[in-house]
């Protein structure tokens, strides 16, 4: 009998008590809200997101993060210089791949950009330059017919302004969904930066990780001088294949960027803290002040 005129109900398998301790365990729990914390792929290390700071820097063991356009833009080009050319070209369905336009929107939502590559005019310590920066959050920097487009514009406004031109590469190569199309881009970049060459104008790249397949075949490896960032994965083929090509197994940090300057594949590894300073001094060497400098001398 209920003396006080209410039901009660019992649950056998205590199904009630076990309800009520999760509601006052979740009230108990702190509430730590999305995207507040990473986790280095290096080291393995969970990093307070606010420790890491423009540079996109490992705390803990100074990886490099993936960076994003207008973070390495602000990193790297005088404050307020970068003007940005082809804003508006973006991806069509050439090969009318299934499914290939709701890839595209997807990867346009979670990059914030129409393609994978952003190209500009801008300074260096005042010093004039044509930039290209491929972004690896846009279907991993892999590059379609826009993507090629793009940077073979880059590389002639480059060439008709008699400009330096600094390409920061990172790709998974050839973008599949536009198939052999996306294969051309290869041969009209490199005819392009052989265009350039042959004005006698400056060409650097800078690999950042990963440069992989047919941008590594083509204008990934044709700079003049060729930096790398720290540990960036830099080859054509994938480590699987190439061992199972060979059935061999390949040497301790094959395809990084401190094998490929042993190498002789990459002329100089620079931190990113320092790659601003780095090719600044690479834009004045081939201005011609050192060489006034020297001759007054």
């Amino acid at each position: 009998m209920n003396l006080f005129g209410k039901k009660s109900y019992f649950s056998l398998d205590g199904s009630d008590q076990k309800k009520k301790s999760e509601k006052r365990k979740k009230v108990q729990e702190p509430s730590i809200p999305d995207g507040m914390w990473i986790k280095c792929n290096t080291c393995k290390n969970i990093i307070y997101k606010k420790e890491v700071t423009e540079y996109k820097l490992c705390p803990s063991c100074g990886a490099h993060f993936r960076m994003s356009p207008s973070e390495r833009i602000a990193i790297i080009c005088d404050k307020g210089s970068f003007k940005e050319l082809d804003s508006e070209m973006a991806p069509k369905n050439p090969m009318k791949y299934p499914g290939y336009k709701d890839v595209i929107q997807k990867a346009q939502k979670k990059s914030g950009i129409k393609e994978g590559v952003v190209t500009g005019e801008a300074t260096i310590d005042g010093y004039r330059t044509v930039i290209a920066i491929m972004d690896s959050h846009f279907m991993m920097g892999s590059m379609g017919s826009v993507v090629g487009e793009k940077v073979t514009r880059a590389v002639e406004y480059a060439t008709e302004n008699k400009l330096p031109i600094i390409i920061f590469t990172t790709s998974g190569g050839a973008r599949m969904q536009e198939g052999i199309i996306s294969l051309m881009q290869m041969a009209k970049v490199s005819e392009a930066i052989g265009r350039h060459d042959e004005a006698g104008l400056l060409y650097v790249t800078v690999l950042t990780d990963p440069t992989t397949g047919g941008v590594t075949a083509s204008f990934a490896m044709l700079g003049d001088i060729i930096l790398s960032e720290p540990k960036a994965l830099i080859g054509f083929a994938g480590q699987r294949v190439i061992q199972g090509t060979i059935h061999q197994k390949l040497p301790e940090g094959f395809q990084r960027a401190e094998f490929q300057l042993e190498h002789g594949f990459v002329d100089r590894i620079v931190h990113r803290e320092d790659l601003r300073d780095e090719l600044a001094t690479i834009l004045k060497l081939h201005s011609g002040e050192v060489k006034e400098g020297l001759a007054d001398e």
